[in-house]
């Protein structure tokens, strides 16, 4: 599966953004985006572009984004994930624009000129996972299988085969587990 630079930074920004939610962290975390300094963390984090001054009407409409995401991730079937990913694009009023900023080449942004960030997250996030939805690959989304994780990922291995959000974090601490268990077992 082919992906674009583009499309893999609005993949990978849905998925920063679903993870900054409570149930994204495990149980019982805290919500991380909970003010504009967040918010604002996040837009730099993920470098997204022509985002003007932040407000708190901003930080409503980003989790409200956010909640729509999950949604797509946790859709049961590719109709219900299309018609949530639909009403999402619709609702950010997308103006597809070629565009080859900060040393980019030629891309494709969704966000109308001008448009909120969460607009912005919508239409280029909504758009990303539509193309997954697309090419047959939604099961790509996935959450990470660690017993005490539950972060959001879109595995674009080759064989679709990962199962945890970071293999050097949640992966090892599992794996070494398993060995630990394993040898108390043969030694005992």
């Amino acid at each position: 599966m082919i992906i674009t630079h583009d499309t893999r930074c609005a993949l990978d920004a849905v998925v920063d953004l679903l993870n900054t939610a409570p149930e994204g962290e495990g149980p019982g975390a805290p919500d991380s985006l909970t003010d504009l300094a967040a918010l604002q963390d996040f837009v730099q984090r993920n470098d997204v572009s022509d985002v003007g001054a932040l407000g708190t009407g901003d930080l409503a409409a980003v989790r409200s984004v956010r909640e729509r995401f999950a949604r797509v991730f946790a859709a049961g079937d590719d109709r219900t994930a299309a018609a949530q990913l639909n009403a999402l694009v619709a609702s950010a009023g997308t103006t597809p624009q070629l565009t080859d900023h900060d040393g980019y080449d030629w891309h494709v942004h969704y966000f109308a000129p001008g448009a909120s960030v969460a607009d912005h997250l919508a239409a280029d996030g909504g758009m990303a996972l539509a193309f997954l939805v697309v090419a047959g690959e939604r099961e790509r989304l996935r959450h990470c299988e660690a017993p005490d994780c539950r972060h959001a990922f879109v595995d674009l291995s080759r064989n679709r085969s990962r199962r945890y959000c970071d293999s050097r974090t949640c992966g090892n601490r599992l794996h070494v587990a398993a060995y630990r268990a394993r040898r108390r077992e043969a030694a005992g």
